[in-house]
Order: C-alpha cells, then structure tokens, then sequence
C-alpha cells in the first residue's frame, strides 16, 4: 500500500523527514505490486480513539490528512491479507504508540489496530495474533487491546541478535491454536546501523520467513505487516525489502 502523499513532511520528527519513504520506495519499485489506498473515515478512528484524541490530531491539519492515508493504508493491506495474500502498508505516519485518547512517538493514530478492530467489527475475524518487531514497545496498541482475549500483542524484548530471533520462533513455535490473521508493526529500529544497533539486513529476510510460516500453520496464510520505526535511510530500503520476500 503506497499513497504519493507518504513523502510530505508533515512535522519535524524523524518518521517524518525527508526522503525517508522514498529510500523505501526505491528498493521496492519494480518488485512489488503498489496499490493506492483512500484515507479512512472518522468512523474507523472512533473504533479505537476517542473522540477528543481525534480532534486534537484534527487541529493539525497537514499531518492529519496524512494520517488518515496511512489508517487507510493499513485498512487496505489487511483486506488484501483476508484475500491470501500478503500485504504490507509503506504508509506514515507509524502507529504503535497511539493509544485511545493520546499519542506519542512520532504516532497520531494506530494504523494497525484500526486495521484489526474494523474487520472485528465486521465479523471477518476473530482471533489474532500482532507480532512487533520494532526497537520500541507498542504501548499504544497494548492499550487498545488490553482485555480483548482474541487479541495477543508480541512485542520481543531481547536485547541479543540471535536472542531476539530465537524469541520470536519460540513465541510463534509455542502457538498451537488457530487464529484469522497475523499483523506485524515492522519496525526497522533494531538495525545494526540504526539506533537500536543488534539486527543485520538478512536477520528481517529471516523473520518474514517466520511469520510467513507461522501464517500458513495458523491461519491459511493470511498475513500483513504495516511500517512503524526505522530511520537511518541508508539500509531502511533493503531492510524492508528483506522482509517482504521472507514474508512472501
């Protein structure tokens, strides 16, 4: 899922910045089918947001309209998910740490849990599993979901190359039961060249393989990942680039 309008620089924060989306684009074009979303209804941020959290985001102008694209982004890659195919959202701004009523960490609202709580809402599922492989923990999307039984947020916390990898199959390996769908936050962050310094470019070919495994056991291989964290655009390109083909 790719949208023009993910390159404007809709704030000063470091998921904003200039070229960030394009170093992206650049590895990917020509490799991947691109399809264009439509921005989401206020509708679909009142499934999980409050309605003062959504104002407040509102008064920014610029950076909700981008927002609202990546929401859209999100909504998109998971209804192409639901069709067996996998499906990843180069959207911005990331989502991870927006909660119902407030938001942090470069956030305005939660791409992924909107995603997840509109195709709830509308019966396609059920059970879900959320893997999130970012540096950062996804307070936000832990919030949303806090209670909700069918539900499991992941987020590993090793602090270790192959611990973290070992983590994550472990986690995977231990889940017996079927769930519907299987949402990664893909976060680039933990990149030895970025600020978490731990994971190397093949270490994301690996996950992807994971998650695309763990789809085809759990749930017929329905699967979709959306962009959180990654900011050094040197290596951010081929890091999702190799991760895409492990997931597909």
């Amino acid at each position: 899922m790719y949208h023009e309008r993910y390159r404007a620089v809709y704030s000063s924060d470091p998921a904003a910045q200039q070229g960030r989306i394009e170093s992206i684009y650049n590895e990917l074009h020509g490799q991947f089918e691109f399809v264009k979303p439509e921005p989401a209804s206020e509708e679909d941020l009142l499934l999980v947001h409050g309605k003062g959290h959504v104002e407040y985001v509102r008064a920014h102008q610029i950076a909700y309209e981008i927002a609202l694209l990546a929401v859209g982004g999100a909504i998109k890659a998971s209804e192409i998910a639901l069709k067996d195919e996998p499906a990843f959202g180069l959207i911005r701004p990331p989502g991870h740490h927006a909660s119902p009523n407030s938001s942090w960490g470069f956030c305005y609202f939660n791409n992924i849990a909107v995603a997840i709580e509109k195709l709830r809402r509308e019966g396609k599922i059920s059970k879900v599993v959320i893997v999130d492989i970012d540096l950062h923990y996804g307070d936000g999307t832990a919030n949303i979901f806090q209670g909700v039984s069918e539900v499991t947020y992941f987020h590993p916390e090793a602090w270790n190359r192959q611990a973290f990898l070992d983590e994550i199959s472990r986690f995977l390996a231990l889940r017996k039961d079927k769930v519907d769908i299987v949402a990664v936050s893909a976060g680039f962050d933990r990149h030895e060249q970025d600020w978490g310094g731990m994971l190397k470019t093949e270490d994301y070919l690996t996950i992807g393989k994971m998650i695309k495994e763990f789809a085809e056991k759990a749930c017929n291989g329905e699967r979709y990942a959306v962009l959180e964290g990654g900011y050094n655009h040197s290596v951010l390109g081929k890091n999702v680039k190799a991760f895409l083909e492990g997931m597909s």
